[in-house]
């Protein structure tokens, strides 16, 4: 039986700007996917593209399997970051490796109202997998309903992470900037280049 879940989150995030404009933090998409991702689950293998194990996945209590995405990050000048899944591997079950495959598409931009900018992004992520044989016998529903919000869960814990790690993030980024530049302005004054 082949099985199709999918989940869809939205975020919109209030950003205190600081002296330096949240759009030149978005540009270098290594820091947003350092700020959705524990580093220690995370491997850039080059400038846009990057290996993230997920956390592991217990799914209806019978499988436990743990997630590889090969995820792509580009942005665009305005600061607009892209995600998209290229690949996926599973760990710990050899038959769903082998009938599974894993769709993320995520995008955020930074949007002006009046004099206040957010952060405004969506995520969908879509898993399609044959179901293994002890499931079989499972309801539709019951599948169908469990994967659904094993992918919210997914989505939502992403969501928390970026909400909580991405400002803080570009808070210290731009607090060493501002910093970096101000030695670098002295240092010229002084005619010590």
């Amino acid at each position: 039986m082949h099985a199709r879940f999918q989940a869809t989150e939205s975020v919109k995030i209030s950003v205190e700007e600081a002296e330096i404009p949240i759009q030149h933090y978005l540009r270098q998409p290594q820091r947003l996917v350092k700020a959705i991702a524990n580093p220690k689950l995370m491997k850039q293998l080059s400038d846009d593209l990057y290996e993230l194990k997920m956390r592991p996945i217990n799914f209806m209590g019978i499988y436990h399997f743990q997630p590889t995405v090969l995820l792509k990050v580009w942005t665009r000048a305005n600061g607009t970051v892209y995600l998209k899944s290229e690949g996926c591997q599973i760990q710990g079950i050899d038959y769903i490796n082998r009938r599974f495959c894993l769709n993320l598409k995520g995008i955020l931009s930074p949007q002006q109202h009046q004099n206040q900018t957010t952060l405004e992004g969506q995520a969908d992520l879509e898993v399609k997998v044959d179901i293994p044989s002890p499931l079989m016998l499972t309801p539709k529903s019951i599948l169908e309903g469990t994967g659904n919000g094993l992918l919210k869960s997914v989505l939502t814990r992403i969501k928390q992470r970026l909400i909580s790690q991405l400002l803080e993030d570009y808070s210290q980024w731009a607090a060493t900037e501002v910093k970096q530049a101000d030695n670098n302005s002295t240092i010229t004054d002084l005619g010590l280049t």
